[in-house]
């Protein structure tokens, strides 16, 4: 090993030491110091955190609806809110769903595989002896459904075709009612009460989740569309779903899927689509402003508390500088190199902000584990990749705010430094 590494390394050894020592002697100036890169790193590591946890629950969300459906409805996911755009368009159909399959066996060359028709309603209430759950997402649909729908069953069977057709009272239950009506764990097979109507349990879906964390597939009542009509009557909203035969196609599939639908709504050439064609991406284009909003009030919270940290941190250091000034002096008189003056300097302002960066660490993980804990249905992720981009940032923080101070430290006058009171 050379000489000049060995120098290098002692040099740094010796300044990490007399940085420890500083702060150590100075614990509260210090935290002081670095509160703005705290602050700074638990609103960046936060802002990731949300946004990462959000990608991950919309992903997880778009799978249990099936990235390879498309969806039939008379408005658009991409006007979300805006009603009046659609208000006077004809409603959709469940008809439609045997229309479609009719086209669909005629072209072999089909980017659709199957439609299925969907009505329901949010206001629904289910009843067994003295248990109520109230305000279930109850639909009526098809035997083919499962063709469509992600979820496993944990018990029990979905309903047949024969059934499907018959309109049998029958239903397939989410994880919350059977639990929450049958204490002892067997539906299937029990009476639930819907209404005026008793309808048979078939069949229990594994526990699934909630869709952006809002919406609970876990709360949800399935029955054949002729039962559903019986119960409810046929104003609930009606969805056409269409699985295709490749997700990657699913601009070709939106394009034969509305010829068929112009086809069946005998639309003349020119006159615009009166239904709109969803898919989960309307979902990503919604979501995306959200986004975009937290990483901006994140980064502007970051920036302006990183900020007010580096120029704290200056100011410290330069203090730190005037009030060593002697030491400074001698050591120099000693044969310090300015190298050495510098690093020393530059290594306490980094040191200090990654006490803070650890620190900010701490506070967001904290923070993470207790949303989790209070709202476990909330998206939330906490990556290796937010611990490096921190600790990178602190790294970064500590070497801009503590350049110049170190490098006046590094000019001073040895006579000068020497005589200063």
């Amino acid at each position: 090993m050379s000489t000049s590494i060995r120098q290098f390394r002692y040099e740094t050894g010796e300044s990490l030491n007399i940085a420890v020592q500083q702060i150590k002697a100075n614990k509260i100036r210090s935290f002081l110091t670095a509160l703005g890169v705290i602050i700074g790193i638990v609103a960046i590591t936060m802002m990731g955190t949300a946004i990462n946890g959000i990608d991950l629950g919309f992903d997880k969300s778009l799978s249990m609806l099936g990235y390879d459906v498309i969806y039939v409805q008379k408005g658009s996911w991409s006007t979300m809110g805006q009603w009046w755009r659609y208000r006077n368009r004809p409603d959709i159909e469940t008809r439609y769903a045997t229309e479609i399959n009719r086209l669909i066996a005629g072209n072999p060359l089909s980017e659709l595989i199957v439609a299925v028709p969907q009505m329901s309603t949010i206001q629904a209430d289910a009843r067994y002896r003295d248990r109520q759950i109230l305000q279930i997402f109850a639909l009526g649909t098809s035997h083919d459904y499962p063709r469509t729908a992600s979820g496993d069953l944990s018990d029990g069977r979905f309903f047949t075709a024969q059934e499907s057709a018959a309109g049998d009272a029958v239903c397939v239950i989410g994880d919350d009612i059977a639990s929450g009506l049958f204490t002892d764990g067997r539906a299937v097979g029990k009476p639930l009460r819907l209404k005026n109507h008793n309808v048979r349990v078939v069949g229990v879906f594994k526990k699934q989740g909630k869709f952006l964390g809002l919406f609970s597939f876990d709360n949800q009542l399935i029955l054949p569309l002729g039962a559903f009509e019986k119960v409810y009557g046929k104003t609930g909203m009606v969805t056409i779903r269409v699985k295709v035969k490749d997700e990657k196609r699913i601009p070709e599939a939106k394009e034969e899927l509305t010829g068929l639908m112009r086809r069946i709504r005998k639309l003349p050439p020119g006159k615009a689509d009166d239904f709109g064609i969803n898919e989960q991406q309307a979902f990503k284009s919604q979501l995306d402003p959200i986004r975009n909003g937290i990483a901006l009030a994140g980064i502007f919270i970051t920036g302006m508390s990183l900020f007010v940290g580096a120029i704290g941190i200056m100011n410290i250091t330069f203090v730190s500088v005037k009030e060593r000034t002697r030491e400074i002096g001698l050591r120099k008189a000693l044969g310090a190199r300015r190298r050495t003056i510098l690093m020393q300097f530059l290594i306490e302002s980094v040191m200090i902000c990654l006490v803070g960066g650890v620190i900010g660490l701490a506070t967001a993980l904290s923070i993470t584990v207790l949303i989790q804990n209070l709202l476990p249905d909330f998206p939330v992720s906490f990556s290796p990749m937010l611990v490096l981009a921190s600790l990178v940032v602190s790294v970064a923080t500590g070497v801009i705010s503590g350049l110049a101070p170190a490098v006046s430290a590094s000019r001073l006058d040895p006579a000068v430094s020497l005589r200063y009171e």
